[in-house]
């Protein structure tokens, strides 16, 4: 498949965000999930009739305005002014792959009870002192952790789950310990070899990304069998002996950039898979990403109605422990990843 054919599905929640739903529209919506989700792992999400347009533009200005400021003042909201995870990081601070990403950010996190400094992502959020930044920001946080339980809620139906599944699900995510970054992506070195932030997966939940107009930046890795992938503006191949080809995933109008990350393949014991991406910017841009996820003391295990979809297993074939995903408690996992993070300590992070 060429590149110019190959690109995300676009799926509208507005059914989902209906008083009064109409359920064949919800089923459409929801079996178009479930395709993206075994297919890509990847998806637009159509959110303009859940908020104004407008608001993430603003989010943007906020950024840009803050990434403007002279180094010092940026650096009055380092990270290791807290815990090293919440706070703003400078240019190649951030890790992906052992090698430093070329991006500065601002990490916020779920706030916590008896927050303390010492303990990895337990302190507290630092805001720029820039007018209105944290009172809209907090108000896209309040909106994307709504819309991740409707995304969420959604792709329980795609995957045939009944009520009472739903609700134990519901019920590992409706305290998230969310994420939220705020990134500002200068224009790569002439002598870099091309990447702002290296091929990852996202290791969470869901992703919902709004980006500026900024066009083949972001680069999804589609997984097509016997295909050799060429590489993408002549960059190096980051997707190992995997076979499929790398496109570009532009902004797209009215929409956010969704992608599912390992807690899901864990949920679906392989039927869903966290998709490899990177960024490319040749130019300044900024991206807003809001990371929906478990919460931190939730046990993460494969659902019963995703092995009701996954192909029976033979009955010569080992046993089905062989072929079931580990359950992980989500606080622990993050805590893994987390230490990898930051070049202060020789350490892979969110996108």
């Amino acid at each position: 498949m060429a590149h110019a054919l190959a690109t995300l599905p676009i799926i509208d929640i507005a059914p989902y965000l209906e008083a009064e739903r109409d359920l064949t529209k919800c089923q459409s919506t929801s079996d178009a999930l479930h395709n993206a989700c075994v297919q890509y792992g990847f998806f637009y999400l159509n959110i303009s009739q859940f908020l104004d347009l407008s608001e993430p533009e603003e989010l943007t200005q906020l950024a840009r305005d803050f990434f403007a400021l002279p180094q010092e003042e940026k650096d009055k909201i380092s990270l290791e002014h807290q815990d090293n995870a919440r706070g703003y990081q400078r240019l190649k601070q951030n890790v992906t792959n052992g090698k430093a990403d070329n991006h500065e950010g601002i990490d916020f996190y779920k706030p916590v009870e008896k927050p303390d400094r010492s303990k990895p992502v337990w302190g507290e959020n630092q805001w720029p002192d820039i007018p209105g930044f944290k009172h809209k920001y907090e108000k896209w946080i309040e909106k994307m952790k709504k819309l991740g339980l409707i995304v969420m809620e959604a792709m329980s139906i795609g995957l045939k789950m009944t009520r009472e599944e739903w609700m134990e699900l519901r019920a590992q995510v409706d305290d998230s310990f969310w994420v939220m970054r705020v990134i500002g992506y200068p224009p790569l070195p002439t002598d870099d070899d091309g990447f702002s932030c290296g091929a990852h997966k996202d290791y969470g939940c869901l992703t919902f990304l709004h980006a500026d107009p900024t066009r083949s930046a972001l680069q999804v890795f589609l997984r097509q069998s016997g295909t050799t992938a060429s590489d993408l503006d002549g960059l190096p191949a980051e997707q190992g002996t995997e076979e499929g080809i790398w496109i570009n995933a532009d902004p797209v109008p009215n929409c956010v950039v969704c992608n599912i990350g390992e807690m899901w393949e864990i949920w679906t014991n392989g039927l869903y898979k966290s998709t490899l991406h990177r960024v490319v910017h040749r130019g300044s841009s900024y991206r807003i990403p809001f990371f929906f996820e478990p919460n931190f003391t939730a046990n993460v295990a494969p659902l019963r109605a995703a092995f009701r979809l996954l192909p029976s297993q033979d009955k010569g074939s080992s046993s089905n422990e062989s072929q079931t995903y580990k359950s992980v408690i989500y606080g622990d996992f993050l805590l893994r990843k987390v230490n990898n993070n930051f070049a202060l300590d020789g350490k892979e992070r969110y996108d």
